[in-house]
């Protein structure tokens, strides 16, 4: 007769299986309730400002944050553009060594 000896007591076990299933009812909960909240639908009133013709290129009907995020583009393009022409032109004429 072969005996089946557990390093842990059944109680552990118990504590496990619990614990496994708490977490998954809270996962299932979380999921369900989730898909309940209603959020309101944005999507045509964007719709009517960005197909407004009132002479606004689109990427600057957003807003000021658009109209600021186009310019500070605009700035770092051409700093950046100013910049890497003057590297090239410090690189193309070195220094004379006297």
């Amino acid at each position: 007769m072969i005996l089946k000896v557990s390093l842990r007591p059944k109680s552990a076990q118990y504590i496990w299986i619990f614990l496994f299933q708490a977490l998954r009812q809270i996962a299932q909960r979380t999921i369900s309730t989730a898909s309940r909240r209603q959020f309101e639908n944005k999507v045509p009133e964007k719709q009517k400002l960005f197909q407004e013709d009132n002479g606004i290129p689109v990427h600057l009907k957003g807003g000021v944050a658009d109209a600021l995020l186009y310019r500070a583009t605009m700035i770092l393009t051409v700093g950046g553009t100013a910049y890497a022409i003057y590297l090239l032109a410090m690189a193309s004429f070195p220094k004379k060594q006297d």
